[in-house]
């Protein structure tokens, strides 16, 4: 029993820690089946996920969804520090290593109070280490108890700086493409003169979003689902319409935005895919095409009447296909996964920007005057 229970003590903090270490300090994708984190977030998620679809209505879903992923994060590191503090506790208790005054008898509920109380350093000496080993055992988890504290402090931050880079492209897309966005509103708001090149920097720009996306959720995969500040905007959402832009543009559009699109799509696809393996979701086929050939024709039209003439043929046609292909699966599996809404490729009803509501309701002179515009200049 004794042997056991320093064998399971051992491997307890031993686990926590390497998993506390790829979690926080390992810069890289851990490939790894076998995770305590791995098996926390998707064994917390699903039920979560699954109770508030069951309980709320789909207008509050969103806000109970968005919960978990800072509730999750602090429970994480509640495990964690549990786990380090039962873990010492059962090495503490195979050394016998505790006493009250000079009387005290020993008891495992003693060993743990004396793991917290070190762990923690809060060094209240009313209960202390009886032998050499729990000495030793007493001052490694006291420097592991700071250190994961030290952690924990800097680790924060870390995911908050994260978090709102992420989201400053998300909240600019708005006016840039709707709300949520689309490939057909973000080519009708970019069809004035100098439009193209303004589509090109701004494909340009969510190329480098696309690489930090990559980098950052790879590295802190929790970040996934932290949810965007409106219901209708989501980091998913917002890849894919940037990927749907790019696939009209490489088959319909080219001109000076070609290659450039063929640049962010290659990035942002790669982040799709990796994002995917990450969390085990592999490629499904949509339920309902996203794309049908009568709304591809109805996208063709909104584009003629901005000014902008798309290419017709079935060679053009069969390529779109194939780039679909290459995302679209994955991005359909994602949106299971963490229940985010895909966005369309043509914005279905009247458009109402986010910008343009309060929580007082929608700045109707605000709609007119955009609509005014837009008839006569053709842009947003």
């Amino acid at each position: 029993m004794v042997i056991l229970s320093a064998i399971l003590g051992v491997a307890l903090i031993v686990i926590i820690l390497w998993d506390a270490f790829e979690t926080i300090v390992l810069p890289r994708r851990v490939t790894r089946r076998v995770r305590l984190t791995r098996f926390f977030f998707r064994y917390t998620w699903l039920p979560w996920s699954a109770l508030v679809r069951f309980v709320f209505s789909p207008k509050r879903q969103e806000t109970y969804l968005g919960f978990y992923g800072p509730l999750s994060l602090l429970l994480l590191l509640i495990v964690w520090a549990t786990g380090l503090i039962f873990g010492f506790a059962l090495l503490h208790s195979v050394s016998w290593s505790t006493v009250i005054g000079t009387g005290g008898i020993p008891s495992f509920t003693r060993d743990l109070y004396l793991s917290g109380t070190t762990f923690f350093t809060l060094g209240l000496g009313d209960v202390i280490p009886h032998t050499p080993m729990a000495r030793v055992l007493t001052a490694v988890e006291a420097g592991i108890g700071f250190g994961f504290l030290a952690l924990v402090i800097g680790y924060l931050p870390a995911l908050n700086q994260s978090f709102s880079r992420r989201e400053v492209n998300i909240s600019l897309l708005d006016s840039r493409a709707g709300s949520p966005p689309s490939a057909a509103e973000m080519l009708r708001r970019h069809s004035h003169e100098e439009g193209l090149e303004s589509l090109r920097r701004l494909l340009s720009d969510w190329e480098i979003w696309s690489a930090e996306l990559l980098e950052s959720h790879l590295s802190y995969p929790m970040l996934a689902y932290f949810r965007s500040q409106h219901d209708n905007q989501s980091w998913l959402g917002a890849l894919t319409a940037i990927l749907d832009t790019c696939a009209l543009i490489m088959t319909c559009l080219g001109g000076a935005c070609e290659r450039q699109a063929e640049l962010t799509f290659a990035i942002a696809r790669h982040a799709i895919v990796d994002l995917a393996v990450i969390f085990r979701q592999p490629p499904r086929k949509p339920q309902n095409d996203r794309l049908p050939l009568a709304q591809l024709k109805d996208l063709r039209t909104m584009a003629a009447a901005s000014g902008l003439r798309l290419r017709e043929g079935s060679a053009d046609e069969q390529k779109l296909i194939e780039l679909r292909q290459m995302y679209e699966p994955y991005v359909y599996s994602l949106s299971n996964y963490f229940g985010f809404a895909l966005p369309g490729w043509i914005p279905e009803g009247s458009l109402t920007d986010n910008w343009q509501t309060s929580a007082w309701g929608t700045s109707s002179g605000i709609r007119r005057a955009d609509r005014s515009h837009g008839a006569k200049s053709k842009h947003f």
